[in-house]
């Protein structure tokens, strides 16, 4: 086994939800996190922990911030080439930007090198681990997987499924969705930091024959993960609709065909109905909540407060290329403004939110009970922040009065340049240039 070191640093975590529990946010001004192969096994301050483990060899992170690694639940990988498609609602969008670039993920050279663009954007923007909307073609997915492995992110992908509405060359069919995904499946889940996610693009372009073909994935490989889109714009809610007559709502296409459950993520779901929410609370699955796509592509406020009071359990994502960027920090800001900007039907959004929602939440709705806090037991999955001298963020550091009020300026001026650092199970990742 590796040898230890003590990481000595202001670090802050949620190990509990901060929707639930006042005191979630917990932080140590001076303190320290004893790691060895990858693995925290003691956290404190850090006198206690240096006087326990004298001769240990220590990494000074003081000046900054470490905080858990990001853990963002959606994201498209073809799409990090098309970010900034503005003033476009989302269909048109789709025509416009993203599908004719998803369709150049035929070419496995150029797939390649769009999963390194999004990798390093990924991992430059401090996550460690993203649930990833992959690609259309199968061989731009086993690309994907590479590139992954390479750089050490944990990443959730599986090959994007749809048989209608969409371009030609990215319809596929029952038969063969099932075929390629279990040929991904086999060659790629569980091998390293890689977990395989079902995913049907959304029930617009998807028929009963693909989503049941979804289902048998699920059925015959115990353990995957489940994710598409749903509720995110109101023109695709109403072809959905038409699309799926004998279907209540949205959410019960994806419920008839049996591919709703603990380890389903569903990305936006901006315009649920009471019964989808109730649906979702019962089965655990998570609602991804996209807050900058969802004004950049118009698609409405996000009820954060309806999706708490049903239960339903709630995390971040970037949903880059829809989204502006890779940045946690500015999805957690985003979200911030909007439930602001909701009045009396949003959320009040504090700090520990915020870091609650990039990190733990995310966690818990891939089901890694590994990641996502600074608890013993768990990975060394995280970002350092620590940013360059002379910046307003710089200034807030050095003279904030607790490591929250810190953590509050990181989420409102904080960028990927002020991400020093970063790991994965205590492996050296990212550093700055």
């Amino acid at each position: 086994m590796t040898s230890p070191t003590l990481y000595r640093a202001t670090f802050l975590h949620t190990p509990v939800s901060p929707f639930t529990y006042e005191d979630a946010l917990r932080a140590e001004e001076d303190g320290g996190l004893l790691v060895q192969g990858g693995v925290i096994t003691a956290r404190g301050p850090y006198s206690d922990l240096r006087a326990a483990h004298p001769d240990v060899p220590v990494t000074d992170l003081r000046g900054g911030l470490l905080l858990p690694g990001f853990v963002d639940t959606h994201v498209h990988y073809p799409q990090v080439r098309v970010i900034g498609g503005l003033g476009l609602p989302l269909l048109d969008w789709l025509d416009q930007c993203a599908l004719p670039e998803e369709a150049r993920m035929a070419d496995a050279a150029y797939a390649r090198g769009v999963a390194r663009d999004f990798i390093r954007g990924l991992l430059g923007a401090g996550t460690t681990t993203a649930l990833v909307f992959g690609s259309h073609f199968a061989g731009a997915v086993h690309e994907f997987f590479e590139e992954a492995q390479t750089a050490g992110l944990r990443a959730v992908t599986g090959l994007v499924v749809s048989d209608r509405l969409l371009r030609e060359e990215l319809h596929t069919t029952p038969e063969r969705a099932y075929a390629e995904g279990k040929a991904l499946i086999q060659r790629w889940h569980g091998q390293g930091r890689a977990l395989y996610a079902v995913t049907p693009r959304f029930s617009l372009s998807a028929s009963e024959g693909i989503l049941e073909a979804c289902a048998a994935l699920m059925r015959d490989f115990p353990g995957l993960r489940f994710t598409s889109h749903i509720n995110e714009n109101t023109r695709e809610i109403q072809v959905v609709r038409e699309l799926f007559p004998g279907a209540r709502d949205y959410l019960e296409t994806y419920e008839q065909a049996g591919l709703i459950g603990r380890h389903s993520v569903l990305a936006h779901n901006v315009h649920p109905s009471d019964r989808e929410l109730g649906v979702m609370a019962d089965a655990r699955c998570t609602a991804a909540h996209c807050p900058c796509s969802n004004a950049a592509l118009g698609s409405g406020f996000f009820p954060l407060r309806r999706h708490l009071h049903a239960g339903v359990h709630v995390a971040l994502g970037s949903d880059v290329g829809g989204g502006t960027g890779f940045s946690l920090l500015k999805e957690g800001l985003q979200a911030h403004f909007l439930q602001n900007l909701m009045g009396e039907r949003g959320v009040p959004l504090r700090p520990a939110h915020l870091l609650y929602l990039a990190t733990q939440a995310g966690a818990h709705a891939l089901d890694l009970p590994h990641v996502g806090a600074f608890e013993p037991g768990q990975q060394f999955d995280a970002v350092h922040l620590s940013p360059h001298a002379g910046t307003p963020l710089d200034a807030v550091f050095r003279h904030a009065s607790s490591a929250e009020r810190a953590l509050a300026a990181a989420f409102a001026t904080g960028t990927p340049a002020d991400v020093a650092r970063v790991w994965i199970a205590g492996d050296a990742v990212h550093t700055r240039a």
